[in-house]
């Protein structure tokens, strides 16, 4: 079978990317919109209707719209913006969130793609609170260093001119990121963190970084426990990787390799630390399993198609 598949909002970062994922696939027929067409209400809403999938990758209000314009049970919308990341009525697109999620987004029309810092925290995060190692009301501090082609063409525009910008930028001091809803509400956590990230000098790639205290801890826990709690929840996961607690395998000469992910759908988790303080450090690509390449993942798993299908491990 041949899916149609309508990306609204196609000239964006998010949206160009998986164009170019899925224009090399023979399982996928992409609808185009013109260019003098691109905010004609009465074309999207035929594109969107047409397709058996069609990805918003448009900011949160333009996205409300598209939904409201879908007139037929059979379209699936997969949501790049944060309109419908906690949404009962919305499915949050993160396969690897609970053994059942992948049944829940098969069965859904409507899912939520997780944001890129998101992602990587509530993978790092939810198998400790899972598995009762981090009581719900812990308030992590945690921050991510991304690379600049999440803030989308301004801010790249800005990064890659005659007078580029050079150093790391850290943004949301206020403390009121966008993502905390889902930070906090997919982790099972009661507190949102107190998250803070920085855009680096580098176009893409991204790690959070959450700090644990033992004393956090519910029980007596070592970086080895806490790193076989979270393989253990991830096991036999083909896009996650659990790092072994090892300084030297997983640094080069002491210094963490941020863009070591790009260009793949992979996440790469980490513990590194002693019996006195921890990181628990998460690697992704912002463009690829931050974004793009986890949307394509939902909507291989949605279609029943293979979940690797045009991605990279």
């Amino acid at each position: 079978m041949t899916y149609k598949v309508f990306v609204d909002g196609q000239e964006g970062t998010t949206g160009l990317q998986i164009n170019e994922y899925l224009g090399k696939r023979a399982d996928i027929t992409l609808l185009k919109i013109g260019a003098d067409k691109r905010k004609d209400i009465a074309e999207r809403q035929r594109l969107i209707n047409e397709s058996d999938i069609t990805f918003l990758c448009l900011p949160d209000e333009a996205a409300k719209e598209s939904v409201a314009l879908v007139e037929n049970a059979n379209t699936c919308i997969i949501d790049a913006s944060t309109a419908h990341r906690i949404n009962p009525d919305w499915v949050f697109g993160l396969p690897e969130l609970a053994s059942d999620q992948r049944a829940k987004i098969r069965a859904s029309k409507r899912i939520a793609n997780p944001g890129c810092h998101a992602s990587a925290f509530i993978l790092a995060l939810k198998p400790l609170v899972a598995a009762g190692l981090l009581p719900a009301n812990t308030q992590i501090a945690a921050n991510s260093i991304t690379g600049y082609s999440g803030g989308g063409k301004k801010m790249i525009e800005d990064y890659q001119s005659p007078q580029r910008i050079d150093a790391p930028r850290p943004y949301a001091l206020n403390l009121a990121h966008k993502h905390l809803p889902e930070m906090a509400a997919y982790t099972g956590l009661t507190v949102a963190p107190i998250f803070q990230p920085i855009v680096g000098p580098f176009y893409k790639g991204l790690t959070v970084t959450a700090y644990i205290h033992p004393n956090q801890f519910t029980r007596p826990a070592t970086p080895a426990d806490v790193q076989k709690i979270i393989a253990d929840y991830y096991a036999g996961e083909r896009f996650i990787r659990v790092l072994p607690v090892d300084l030297d395998g997983n640094t080069e000469g002491g210094f963490f390799n941020v863009e070591a992910c790009n260009d793949t759908n992979r996440v790469d988790l980490f513990v590194f630390g002693n019996e006195e303080r921890m990181l628990l450090v998460a690697r992704l690509d912002n463009l690829g399993k931050g974004a793009s390449g986890a949307a394509v993942q939902n909507l291989n798993i949605m279609a029943g198609l293979p979940e690797t299908a045009g991605l990279r491990l």
